[in-house]
């Protein structure tokens, strides 16, 4: 099942914790964890070092308690605790999935699931607070929308709009039509 996934299962940069300047890669490929840094000083001694590599196989990787300290150091417990994970063999196929094809999966959700989705991932707060999503909502829920509708959904977001009542979106449509139209007349 794993053979479908891409060669990099996953790569992340960053800066070494205070006061240090060094840059470091973690790149997880299919077979490998690869781990490179760059010395960034202003010492005179450290101007002529040249980028470090290890390569280590996932099996060596899940052994080598050297090199899983400085991932923990550098990119945090979380990040080293993911890449155990798919040394393992344990991947996240649905965080893989593409944002299209996961939003319309999500937008079957009952709302209450929604936001214990929402708490579970980055990712997933992102696509459950995305107005793509809350437009795939209300258009399940509304058997006809309006270009009033629409407009007013554009100007003051779908998500917003699911949650305003009746009542109150026809008298904000009323108020969009005669804005609009005295902005017309405006202009005669």
């Amino acid at each position: 099942m794993a053979s479908w996934l891409p060669e990099t299962l996953f790569e992340i940069v960053g800066q070494g914790p205070a006061p240090s300047k060094d840059y470091y890669q973690l790149l997880v490929t299919r077979s490998q964890v690869i781990f490179r840094w760059w010395k960034v000083s202003l010492r005179s001694e450290y101007r002529s070092s040249k980028p470090g590599e290890t390569k280590e196989s996932h099996e060596d990787f899940l052994e080598n308690s050297h090199l899983q300290v400085q991932i923990a150091l550098i990119f945090g417990g979380r990040t080293l605790d993911y890449v155990f994970n798919l040394c393992e063999g344990r991947f996240d196929f649905l965080e893989r999935l593409s944002d299209s094809l996961l939003l319309n999966i999500i937008s079957y959700l009952d709302l209450e699931d929604l936001i214990n989705l929402s708490q579970t991932s980055h990712k997933f707060l992102k696509l459950c607070r995305s107005d793509k999503l809350w437009e795939l909502i209300v258009r399940s829920a509304c058997d006809n929308i309006t270009p009033d509708m629409r407009a007013l959904a554009e100007e003051m977001g779908w998500r917003q709009m699911f949650f305003t009542n009746k009542l109150q979106l026809q008298r904000q449509i009323r108020k969009r039509r005669q804005r609009q139209e005295s902005e017309g007349s405006s202009w005669v």
